[in-house]
C-alpha cells in the first residue's frame, strides 16, 4: 500500500517541533508511507519516510497556494503513482490534490471542526467536498459536525478513525506519584490556562506540599512567540504559585504525566478529540477534564468531567482529589482502562481498514 500523507503547512515533524497532528501521523504511519510537509531542521520523526515540500517563488500566489504546489511536486518526484493520498486537516489541500491527481483516491483526515475550515464551512461546501474525497474524522463529535445539515446518503463516505496512544504495561502507582497538579497543552484562552491559574490560586493555601505546573506555549516549538495572553498570564501564575515551564518535547510531557498525581484540561472550547486527556489517562494520572466536544466520549468515566466555569467548580474538583488518595487511585485505574479503548494498535488497525476501503472504492 503506497500511501502519501500530507501535513498541514504549519505542522512540524521533528521531535522538538511537532503538534498533535504530526504525533498521530508518525504513530499511524506504515513502514512504506511517505510523509510530505514543510522542510524541518534536524532529524524527522520515525514514522514513514519524510519528504520536504520546498516552496519556491513560482507559481506566484499565497503561501497556501505555493505550499500546495510544492506538495504536488514532492509527490510526483517521490511516488508518481501512489495508491492513496491522505491529507490531514485541510479540505482546500484535499481538493487541490484531487484535481492534480485525478486517478488517485484522496482521504481527508479531520482533527478539528470542519465548520471552521475553508471549503467546509457550509453544508453545501461539505456536500461538494464529500463528493470528491473520502473523509475520516478522529472523533464521533467531528463526524457529526461534518455531517450536520447533509443528507443521510453522505454518511457512508464519512467514517470514524480515532487517534491512538501507547498505553504502558505499567505505571507509577498513585501512592508513589508526585504531589503535582499538571496542565499540558497550548497556553491559550481556549484551553483554559487562565482558569487553571485562577483555580489554583483559590486552593493552594489549603494544600501545602502540592505544586502546580504548566507545560506548553502558544505553539508547538521551543521558540514559540510570547503572545499577549501569555504575557498577561505570567504575573498571575507567579502570584498563584503556578510554574510555567513553556514548551517541552512530547517525550518530556509524557514522562511528567507519568509522575504527576493529577492532570487537568480545563478548556473552554469544544475539544475535537483531546489527545492530552487520552495520554494522561494512559500514563496513570488522575484526570480532571472539561466535558465539551469530544471529551465526554473520549474520557468517559476515566476522568472527572467538570465544567471549568465558574472556576469554583474546577477548584472544588481539584481540591477534592488532592485530599483523597483513594479516589485518585480509583480514577487512575478507570482512566487506564478507558485509554485501552484507544490504544495505538487498535487505532492503527482502524486506519489501515479505512485506507484499504478508500483504495478499494477508487476515486
Amino acid at each position: 500500500m503506497r500511501v502519501v500523507t500530507v501535513l498541514p503547512r504549519r505542522e512540524g515533524y521533528s521531535p522538538d517541533a511537532v503538534g498533535a497532528i504530526g504525533l498521530q501521523v508518525t504513530a499511524m504511519a506504515g513502514t512504506d508511507d511517505v510523509v510530505v510537509g514543510m522542510p524541518i531542521t534536524g532529524t524527522p520523526l520515525s514514522g514513514g519516510r519524510f519528504v520536504p515540500a520546498v516552496m519556491g517563488w513560482w507559481p506566484p500566489g499565497t503561501a497556501l497556494w505555493r505550499y500546495a504546489c510544492a506538495v504536488a511536486r514532492a509527490i510526483r518526484r517521490t511516488i508518481p503513482a501512489p495508491d492513496l493520498i491522505e491529507v490531514h486537516n485541510r479540505p482546500d489541500m484535499a481538493l487541490f490534490l484531487a484535481r492534480r491527481f485525478p486517478g488517485v483516491p484522496i482521504l481527508l483526515v479531520l482533527h478539528n471542526d470542519p465548520q471552521g475550515m475553508r471549503f467546509a464551512r457550509t453544508p453545501a461546501q461539505r456536500r461538494a467536498l464529500v463528493g470528491r474525497v473520502r473523509i475520516a474524522a478522529v472523533s464521533h463529535w467531528l463526524r457529526a459536525r461534518f455531517l450536520d445539515g447533509l443528507p443521510d446518503d453522505c454518511g457512508a463516505r464519512v467514517v470514524f478513525s480515532p487517534n491512538g496512544t501507547v498505553v504502558p504495561a505499567t505505571c507509577t502507582p498513585a501512592a508513589a506519584r508526585e504531589a503535582v497538579v499538571m496542565f499540558a497543552g497550548r497556553v491559550v484562552a481556549d484551553k483554559g490556562a487562565d482558569l487553571f491559574v485562577q483555580a489554583w490560586a483559590s486552593i493552594r493555601a489549603a494544600h501545602p506540599g502540592w505544586r502546580a505546573v504548566m507545560y506548553g506555549a502558544d505553539r508547538f516549538f521551543a521558540q514559540a512567540p510570547e503572545t499577549p495572553f501569555i504575557a498577561a498570564l505570567r504575573p498571575q501564575a507567579k502570584a498563584a504559585g503556578v510554574k510555567m515551564l513553556g514548551y517541552r518535547p512530547h517525550a518530556d510531557v509524557l514522562a511528567a504525566m507519568g509522575r504527576a498525581a493529577i492532570v487537568v484540561m480545563p478548556g473552554r472550547w469544544p475539544e475535537p478529540f483531546g489527545l492530552s486527556a487520552l495520554e494522561a489517562m494512559a500514563a496513570g494520572a488522575a484526570l480532571v477534564s472539561a466535558p465539551y466536544g469530544a471529551l465526554s466520549r473520549v474520557v468517559g468515566d476515566g476522568g472527572l468531567l467538570v465544567p471549568p466555569m465558574p472556576v469554583e467548580g474546577l477548584a472544588a474538583a481539584l481540591s477534592g482529589l488532592m485530599g483523597a488518595p483513594a479516589a485518585r487511585a480509583a480514577l487512575s485505574a478507570r482512566g487506564r482502562e478507558q485509554a485501552r479503548r484507544f490504544d495505538l494498535p487498535h487505532a492503527r488497525a482502524i486506519r489501515h481498514e479505512v485506507r484499504a476501503a478508500c483504495i478499494g472504492a477508487g476515486v
